[in-house]
């Protein structure tokens, strides 16, 4: 089987999972408890804690150790905008992920915050002046993806947080699909989210970076953990492994991102040149460097998917957290691509361990798959 779908989840690290099992066996102490166990593992959290801040830039003390990206989106979302001492504007785009958009709709419905969407180009990105354009002196948040999951559009996440800063707004970016493959450090954002199992740790870990002392309003209320912003018994263990992937990954990132990139390239221009009316969503470049993503006009894209997993070839629809829903992308609608022409999507998302004969092995099987039709 070739797994083309690491933009839903990728496989453990060898490295991460033996980093974690003391922390499962011998050292299975509460971090907050004071005693020798306790003191154990709560030394096994910082020194996470201390990894984890070094890979983005940040001090320690702003990492907090998450479930995932969906509530490091809600932590920083819901949490910097309840707790902001400014107006109750929010800005975001139409094309984020879910966990964005839903955060952004809770504080609007229930906490009657207004919400402007900024304009996003044909590539898939807003830029600063798009930014601009909707920010008002009222604005408390912005929150825009670094990387998006469904068309592999990579944002200038620096010049978007300055454009924020101009009218004194806070920017957080969902960094789970960059994590790994791009440059997490001087993004000049005050809140950053990731996800471990995007990159080598276990389902179920993640963090959000919340910079400096910025007030933030606890979503889980509880015991005070995390310095009091995320309450519950800290998951050591996978702190750990999501510590030891991120360091894996960042040291790897530079070298693993040009060399998936000219594969990612030679994927594309083959399929592209398998189905003529074949369309690439999102740009030819910025572009994830392990990122590609098509529609195929008139073909059913589930029907694609089935057939090259037929011959051995994983891939997906797009974004895992919407499989088996009846409605088109939201991301590629919004983009402006006919409903559907959105229901033919097919994303195939390289992993660092693909290789050119990997590639080829794709291409070939979508070639032969779109030969007869």
């Amino acid at each position: 089987m070739l797994y083309l779908d690491n933009a839903a989840t990728t496989p453990v690290r060898r490295e991460a999972l033996e980093a974690a099992w003391p922390y499962l066996t011998g050292t299975f102490g509460n971090p907050s408890s004071h005693h020798t166990a306790g003191e154990a593992a709560a030394a096994g959290l910082e020194d996470a804690r201390r990894r984890a801040a070094a890979v983005l830039g940040v001090r320690r003390s702003d990492v907090v150790f998450t479930s995932g990206g969906t509530e490091g989106a809600n932590l920083a979302i819901k949490g910097l905008a309840l707790a902001a001492p400014r107006g109750r504007h929010l800005v975001t785009s139409p094309i984020e992920h879910e966990a964005v958009l839903e955060s952004v709709d809770h504080l609007a419905r229930i906490h009657g915050f207004e919400v402007s969407f900024a304009e996003v180009g044909a590539g898939g990105v807003v830029t600063p002046d798009a930014l601009r354009a909707v920010l008002r002196p009222d604005t408390t948040l912005v929150s825009l993806a670094y990387a998006n999951n469904e068309i592999g559009a990579v944002a200038d996440i620096p010049a978007l947080a300055d454009a924020a800063h101009e009218v004194g707004a806070l920017l957080h970016t969902d960094a789970v699909q960059a994590a790994g493959f791009l440059d997490l450090r001087g993004l000049g954002a005050d809140a950053i989210t990731l996800s471990g199992h995007k990159l080598g740790a276990p389902k179920g870990t993640g963090l959000a970076m919340i910079r400096g002392r910025l007030p933030l309003e606890p979503v889980i209320h509880g015991g005070g953990q995390e310095s009091g912003r995320r309450s519950g018994t800290e998951n050591v263990a996978f702190a750990v492994a999501l510590a030891v992937a991120l360091e894996l990954a960042e040291a790897e990132r530079e070298e693993k991102a040009a060399r998936l990139a000219a594969l990612r390239d030679r994927l594309i221009g083959r399929v592209l040149a398998a189905y003529d009316g074949a369309l690439l969503t999102g740009p030819r470049a910025p572009r994830h460097p392990a990122h590609a993503s098509f529609c195929f006009p008139g073909v059913s894209g589930e029907s694609i998917l089935l057939d090259l997993e037929e011959r051995g070839v994983i891939a997906s629809s797009g974004s895992a957290c919407a499989a088996g829903s009846d409605e088109p992308s939201h991301v590629l609608t919004a983009l402006g691509i006919d409903r559907e022409i959105a229901q033919t999507a097919v994303r195939l998302t390289l992993a660092p361990t693909t290789t050119p004969e990997d590639v080829d092995r794709a291409a070939a099987a979508v070639e032969d798959v779109l030969g007869g039709r």
